[in-house]
């Protein structure tokens, strides 16, 4: 990056890739001149608010001790003080697509400046239908400029993407495509589907973890777990598309200094949490596409620390579990809880029609629209035995 060349590169959550393109940024903008009145001389775009807020807390860190400043902009909240900060120009900015087009369509900010683009997290953006809007961005910007491009993999539509807006890229693969990190120890539990939250809760009175990131499939679900724990004494948070933002804050605040011990999650509001030495991750519902199982568990056991990540698998999920094991090339070890051994031995798989969750035109926000739905994947049955609380690693 230093040398100015452009750069695809594939990396999994938790490599540190954003010291990897915010250091050797930093180390170039201070070497030219400052920005100008509505001004931006770096750019990095993010799918969601809360890994827009997630870089810029590391940029800040990063630069503390630097003449740069850096801001940044996402939907869901007024945008007059954004404007307004905008105003005197910015270093670095951090944003999501929808909210930067806004401003620039109210003449707010300018790209004339821009050195350098960054594309974090891509293939998670065009999973949320901002492709649009990152083909609008890229045409208003300068054509000299550095881009670089990171995503979890080099899938065809990375590759396409990548065609119209790098030029003769640098191409880095951190970790093999779909790799989970071998510090996270993964556990199965099968369980009936209606006695997941009721197995969720004597887990974590049992084991006694005192910081949990569940995810949830939907945000009704996340919000009725939430509901369900905190009835149970257990303090819990959800977050989701449909939380403001101030309650999403306030929530990722409390999981972090500990006066919340769940975070309930969907797959795309989780995007941006940074939790050092997270312990526990649990999967309430496996995710409809395989990849996102290990975007999930990769937000425990970051930068080579410990974590355990627990799926709570019915029936009805087990070839979503199949494509997992197929996916990561992993056969992962069952462990039956006395007292919640599963009862439906095989059932058919749940009605998760409705596509991928491509993004409709609507109210901008920072969050993907119809983001959380996914491709249905059939499921089969699980084997059950009525013994005590056993590890198997064969397949479901």
């Amino acid at each position: 990056m230093i040398s100015g060349r452009d750069v695809m590169a594939a990396a999994q959550t938790g490599t540190g890739k954003t010291a990897g393109f915010t250091l050797p940024m930093l180390e170039r903008l201070c070497h030219g001149a400052r920005a100008g009145r509505r001004q931006i001389r770096a750019l990095v775009l993010t799918p969601t608010r809360e890994l827009a807020a997630q870089v810029l807390d590391n940029v800040r860190q990063y630069s503390c001790h630097l003449p740069l400043r850096s801001e940044v902009v996402f939907g869901g909240v007024k945008i007059n003080p954004q404007i307004q900060r905008l105003a005197q120009g910015v270093d670095v900015l951090v944003a999501t697509p929808g909210r930067l087009l806004d401003l620039h369509q109210q003449g707010a900010v300018r790209f004339e400046a821009v050195e350098c683009l960054v594309l974090d997290e891509a293939d998670r953006m065009l999973d949320m239908g901002f492709i649009h809007d990152i083909r609008r961005l890229l045409s208003r910007l300068p054509e000299r400029r550095q881009t670089l491009l990171f995503s979890a993999t080099f899938s065809a539509p990375i590759r396409k993407l990548a065609q119209g807006m790098l030029h003769h890229p640098l191409q880095i693969q951190v970790a093999p495509a779909n790799q989970t990190a071998r510090s996270v120890e993964q556990t199965v539990h099968p369980c009936d589907m209606g006695r997941k939250a009721a197995l969720l809760t004597h887990l974590i009175r049992s084991e006694d973890w005192q910081q949990v990131l569940v995810f949830s499939r939907t945000k009704h679900g996340a919000n009725k777990v939430a509901d369900q724990l905190n009835q149970e004494g257990l303090v819990a948070a959800a977050i989701h598309g449909n939380k403001s933002q101030g309650a999403r804050t306030r929530a990722l605040q409390g999981f972090k200094d500990g006066s919340v011990r769940v975070l309930v999650a969907t797959d795309i509001a989780a995007r941006g949490i940074d939790i050092q030495q997270l312990p526990h991750v649990v999967n309430l519902d496996l995710p409809n596409v395989a990849e996102d199982y290990v975007h999930r568990i990769g937000r425990t056991g970051r930068a080579g620390e410990s974590g355990h990540a627990i799926s709570l698998v019915a029936a009805e999920e087990a070839l979503l579990l199949k494509a997992i094991e197929r996916l990561t090339g992993e056969a992962l070890p069952r462990v039956e809880i006395q007292g919640f051994e599963p009862t439906v031995l095989s059932a058919p798989p749940l009605d998760l029609s409705g596509g991928r969750g491509r993004r409709s035109p609507q109210g901008r926000n920072g969050q993907g629209r119809n983001s959380q739905s996914r491709n249905s994947q059939s499921r089969n049955s699980q084997s059950r035995s009525s013994h005590q609380p056993r590890r198997s690693p064969g397949r479901a």
